[in-house]
């Protein structure tokens, strides 16, 4: 297992760090400032670096500017730990090089996601650096776009011929996915660009974006997929994972389409309706991570089709974050929780603790840029 060397002055919360890394297999050394922190660090070079922010002698920011100068221990990960009174804190650690940060008090689950998703990039980093680099993202993606591409042939088959949206696998019961990734998109400024132009030209518009999102979601392997308004929701569950891409990270992948199909969509209106002064048409894409159940709504009165609705306290989280990221102006917000699950497979920006309507707790929350690879 892995090294760890925890820097905390407050003995309760090194105990607590340290015993729960310890349960999971790890070797812990602890220190109670950052400058005892920096004596282990001469001599041992750990696979990651737990350190509280406020500590005397040498503060956190401190330690981590010495970390990240000296060329031995540079590449280390370093989680920050700090309070939610000191949210301003945040933003320096991430911009001075900090890997994560986890706010106080926390939830032992939560110290080992971060934890792990640390040492898993740090594992996969090390592996590419033994490899030709180029050779083995290749190999990679050409595997990943066969397993896609089969997936995505396997999903039309069985749902060309269904009512859209598909009702999950046919079945009649409420079906709980315990672990799924959910995706909302909408359209922020689709009240004014539905107000500049006519019924049939909105319609064709309408088509245009939401048909190549459609296909997006499906060809990155979604359970679900149903409008809300004028957005899409689209659930991601380990039911239609690959060997290499788990649901978390083809969410993400069908996000960044989105994206660059909203791009697509700009250009075309702004070369067919040249002078309208349209606004940009731009998506806001949020992903969050939770349970999620696919219940069944029967008409019998009526003799309609079924209808799958996907409801849990996931789905509304992330309608409520998609609109936080509108007002943040991030085209991909996404709460840091779904994205440790894939660390080191895409790129991130601006980070910050969003409070979401109706909610007491914030959510810790992300932008997603891009690809790692």
């Amino acid at each position: 297992m892995a090294l760890i060397v925890v820097m905390e002055d407050d003995a309760g919360t090194r105990m607590l760090v340290a015993s729960v890394l310890k349960k999971d297999g790890h070797e812990v050394l602890t220190a109670e400032n950052g400058v005892q922190g920096m004596e282990l660090l001469a001599q041992r070079r750990p696979d990651l670096i737990i350190s509280d922010v406020q500590m005397p002698g040498m503060n956190g920011f401190q330690m981590l500017a010495a970390v990240r100068k000296d060329p031995a221990t540079t590449g280390i990960p370093v989680i920050l730990l700090t309070s939610l009174q000191e949210r301003g804190h945040m933003r320096i650690g991430m911009t001075t090089g900090a890997d994560d940060y986890i706010t106080k008090p926390f939830r032992p689950a939560e110290l080992r996601e971060a934890a792990s998703a640390q040492l898993n990039r740090r594992a996969v980093q090390a592996t590419l650096q033994g490899m030709a680099v180029d050779a083995a993202v290749q190999a990679a993606l050409d595997q990943q776009k066969d397993q896609l591409s089969k997936l995505y042939e396997q999903r039309l088959a069985t749902e060309l011929s269904e009512r859209w949206p598909a009702a999950g696998d046919g079945s009649e019961s409420d079906e709980l996915l315990a672990n799924a990734t959910v995706l909302f998109v909408d359209i922020p400024n689709y009240a004014t660009v539905a107000e500049r132009l006519d019924s049939q030209e909105l319609t064709e518009l309408v088509k245009k974006f939401y048909g190549n999102a459609n296909d997006t979601i499906h060809l990155f392997g979604a359970r679900n997929i149903r409008f809300v308004g004028e957005g899409l929701l689209a659930i991601f569950a380990a039911t239609t994972d690959t060997h290499t891409v788990n649901h978390s990270l083809r969410a993400a992948r069908a996000a960044l389409g989105l994206v660059e199909s909203g791009h697509g969509i700009n250009q075309y209106l702004a070369t067919l309706y040249a002078g309208r002064n349209l606004p940009r048409f731009e998506v806001t894409v949020a992903l969050h991570t939770g349970a999620v159940t696919l219940t069944v709504l029967q008409d019998p009165l009526h003799g309609g089709t079924a209808q799958t609705l996907p409801v849990g306290d996931a789905v509304s989280a992330t309608m409520l974050l998609q609109k936080q990221g509108r007002t943040l102006g991030w085209p991909i917000i996404s709460s840091v929780a779904t994205l440790r699950a894939v660390t080191g497979a895409v790129k991130t920006g601006r980070r910050a603790m969003v409070d979401l309507p109706g909610r007491t707790q914030p959510v810790d929350a992300i932008e997603v840029t891009g690809l790692a690879l």
